[in-house]
Formats: structure tokens, sequence, C-alpha cells
């Protein structure tokens, strides 16, 4: 076996989802060389290789980021970041039009405006979805694909992550890889639990096998902080084809009935989990099977069902079509899945900071393998990927000696026109309450915007102007002001928005 020895400045590990368009980011935005290492192709690769018939989580008109944040939040009872998943919302639709721009077909309707399935979700013809975003990623001049190598640890160097190695699946070759930041966007774990299916079907799952955890894995023996990972997701599916319910549960409004024809799903919830425990109760209790109600659609609907399965489940539509029987004559059979770690539904995977960095230098992650953030679908795998990647994009290094030094020469600049003011400098000037009225201005704010720090600094310089006959209540005000913002508001007044 022959070793091969690659340097570059950033290395994403899959090229799924997230990976390809971290890449494809990188690539337009700056010029650090960056290589994607594949176990298999990333024309075909990751969980959107075979299509999607719709993108699951995008902003419809009339709502906003916090909104979707809420409901990921009430969905997954509570178990979330809501920082992660409100930076992640915050681009959703933001990378949905850079997909349309790259050749992704969004339906729309007669006023040239998405048509949405539900609140949170728009209809597209996503069988290409991949081949296209594998494309845009693979044009770049500075991105390499290095497709069918499996990556299988981490190099790591004083706590630090300094690339990783791996294996040829098709040559003996050994890659021993460099890099001065390195993304992990695999997938989850499958293959844990025996399938879910009776019959024909037994040896069906729903996510990839080839799913194996390796990133997890990785993350584990190197050392990361890892979140959630007891927290297991169970897809409610259409039985016999692993099919998504959604697609039908959300496009013709089906209920789920059991097989008295009694609807179930209001008696014990309408969350992803309520509804796959409701299904399962429904089953023991003698209730069973349990059915999405389509008996009595219309034809038209029927057909769209056809069409929304061949881009993404088409064998779904080819049961219908063998039994002689659609959806309008015959109620969908449905049942859970076997249990999964996917941070791509559930909170699952590292712990990562608002950049996606995890708690080792160098290491970041995004999509799947990323906690916290639940029910990032297509778009917010995309999403952590554009994040990840502009903060792996910047030479983080020279950026914090260029902050430093900016920061220092104006506080040079300040202290001069302090002095020529006030006729004296003294350290009594400048004590811990000094630096408490900065920080506060900054945190008020928002730490991921300049609009915002100015702003804050206006606003607390009147405030302090307002209060200075009441110093003893200033510093109250200032505790309760900073408690109130981290309760509803802990990204602060901008967040990472600027003013333009």
């Amino acid at each position: 076996m022959r070793t091969e020895r690659i340097r570059t400045d950033v290395l994403i590990i899959g090229g799924g989802t997230a990976g390809c368009f971290a890449a494809y980011v990188i690539g337009k935005k700056s010029g650090r060389k960056v290589l994607i290492a594949e176990k298999a192709n990333i024309k075909r690769s990751g969980c959107l290789a075979a299509g999607v018939n719709a993108l699951n989580a995008y902003i419809t008109e009339g709502r906003v980021p916090q909104d979707y944040v809420d409901y990921a939040k009430k969905d997954a009872h509570g178990i979330v970041r809501e920082d992660l998943l409100l930076t992640m919302s915050e681009r959703l639709n933001h990378v949905t039009k850079v997909m349309e721009d790259l050749g992704l077909v969004i339906l729309k309707d007669e006023n040239g405006k998405y048509v949405a399935r539900g609140n949170r979700n728009i209809k597209i013809n996503g069988e290409n979805m991949k081949p296209i975003l594998a494309k845009a990623a693979a044009e770049q001049e500075n991105v390499t694909v290095l497709n069918h190598v499996n990556i299988t640890d981490y190099k790591t160097e004083n706590k630090k992550v300094t690339g990783a190695v791996g294996f040829s699946v098709n040559e003996d070759i050994f890659y021993d890889i460099d890099a001065k930041a390195v993304l992990c966007a695999t997938g989850g774990a499958a293959g844990f639990y025996r399938p879910n299916n009776p019959g024909f079907s037994r040896h069906k799952m729903w996510y990839p096998p080839f799913n194996t955890g390796a990133g997890y894995a990785m993350g584990l023996l190197s050392g990361a902080e890892m979140t959630t990972l007891e927290m297991r997701f169970i897809a409610l599916r259409c039985k016999d084809t692993i099919a998504p319910t959604g697609t039908i549960a959300q496009g013709v409004g089906a209920r789920q009935v059991n097989a008295h024809g009694d609807i179930y799903e209001t008696k014990y919830g309408l969350t992803t989990s309520q509804r796959v425990y409701g299904t399962v109760m429904e089953n023991r209790e003698g209730n069973g099977p349990c059915y999405l109600r389509t008996e009595g659609i219309s034809k038209e609907q029927e057909q769209d069902l056809y069409k929304a399965y061949l881009n993404m489940a088409p064998s779904q539509t080819l049961k219908w079509m063998e039994a002689g029987k659609g959806p309008s004559e015959e109620n969908v059979e449905i049942e859970g899945t076997e249990p999964y770690i996917v941070g791509g539904h559930t909170a699952s995977g590292y712990w990562v900071d608002n950049n996606r960095a995890t708690t080792i230098e160098g290491l970041y992650a995004a999509g799947d393998v990323a906690g916290g953030c639940p029910q990032k679908y297509v778009t917010g795998a995309l999403a952590e990927g554009e994040i990840a990647a502009e903060a792996m994009g910047v030479d983080t290094t020279k950026y914090k000696v260029l902050a430093f030094t900016v920061g220092a020469a104006f506080a040079g600049i300040g202290g001069a026109l302090f002095a020529h003011f006030f006729y004296i400098a003294h350290p009594a000037s400048f004590t811990f309450m000094r630096s408490f009225d900065i920080l506060t201005m900054v945190v008020l704010g928002g730490l991921g915007s300049i609009s915002g720090s100015i702003t804050g600094a206006i606003l607390l310089t009147f405030v302090s102007a307002a209060l200075a006959s009441y110093p003893e209540w200033r510093m109250v005000i200032y505790s309760l002001l900073l408690i109130v913002l981290m309760l509803y508001r802990p990204q602060g007044l901008f967040g990472s928005k600027e003013l333009s």
C-alpha cells in the first residue's frame, strides 16, 4: 500500500449536502484551497442523493425566522439550542435562492410566488438537486474532489485538528492529509437496530446504511465535546416502501386514523415524536393497522402524489401502480422505523458554537453531525455548510492580529481624546465598571454586528446620561437589561445583521 500526502487549506470530510455547499461557498468567496473527501461520489452521495420533492425548512410569506425556531423547539420538546436554530433559520431563504440560481426547479404559482406546502415547506422538482450542487462545488477553481476515499481518523496536535487520514475504497492507497481547518460533514448513524419492516421489506432501512456514524466516532476519539447522542429519531413512514408521510399529510391534508377509522393524532399530539408514539400505542392496544386517510381525495391530488413520490421515493408510486389501487381508493398504511442517530432531525452531534466550530480548535461540523439544531432538513444543512464555510474561509490568525491592532489604534486615539477633553488620564477613570459598560454595549447591540454595537453604545450612553443623578440605580438597571436580553433576545438587538 502506497502513501499519498496532500496539503490543503480546508479539508471537508463528506460530500453530501452540507459538505458540497460549504466547498461551493469557499470557492466563490475565498482563495483558500479546498479538498472534499467522499467515500462514494459527490454526484449522488448523502441523503439528498435520491432527490426530494419539497424543501421542508423555508420561511414562507408572512412568517419570520423566529417562527421556525419556535416550531423546532416545540417539536423537540425544548431539547434544542435556540441560538443555533436562529442562525440557521435566518439563512434558509437565502440558500434556497442560491440553489434556484444554480438551476434547481422550484414550483411557482401564476403570480410567480413559490408554491407552499403547509407553513414551512415549498414544492420543488428535486430529483437532480444533488447533481446540481455537486457540479457547482466541483467547478470552483480552488476546489478538488477526492471521491472513493474513506476518512477514518483526525490528525491532532496539541488539542488542535491538523488534518485527517483515510483509505481509498478502490485502490491500495493510504491518504495522509494536512489541513489548516477541517469540516466534518458526514452523515448520521444507521444500523444500530434491526429494520422495523416485516415480510419482503425486512431488509429495508429509511436512512442510508452507508451512514455509519464515523463522524461521531472520530469526534469522540479525538476528545470533542458531543451533545444529545441519546436522542434518537424514529421516522413515521409508509409501510413497506419507507416513503415519507409528510408528502401525503401536508400535500392532501391526510389525517392519521386507526383500523376503526378513528382519528387518533389529536389524542396523542402533533409533534414528530407524538405522531410516532400514537401510532405505536394504537397498534399495541389492538386498534391497528394505522393509516393516513387518503380515500376520497381527488384524481388531481392523486396524480400530484404519484409525481411527488417519483421525485423522491418511486417505490411508493410503483406500489400503487402494481396494486391497481391509488391513494384515492385506499388509505396508506403507516408505521415507525427503527431508531437512528441523526442531527438533521434531532439534536445529536458535535457541540458547536454559532460558527459551527467544535470544542477542538480547527474542527467544524455541519449537517447531520452538528448537534443542538434539529429539523435542519436540506436547506438547514445548506445553511450550516455556509456558516462553517464563512468561518473556515477566513485566515483567523491574520484577522485576530488585525482586530487587535485596529482595536489598539482606536484605544490610543480614544485615550488621547479623553486626556485632551478632561485634561488628565488617571487609572481611577478606567475601572472594572468601565469595562462592564463597554461589554454591555456590545452584548445589547449584538455580538455579531458592528451596527448593533454602535447602536448599543448610543443607547446606553443616553441611558447613562439620564441616570447620572441616580448612580446607585444605574447598575441595577444595566443588570435587569442584560437579564431580559438573555431571556428574550440572547443574540442582541441586531444579532448578526448589519444596517445596509
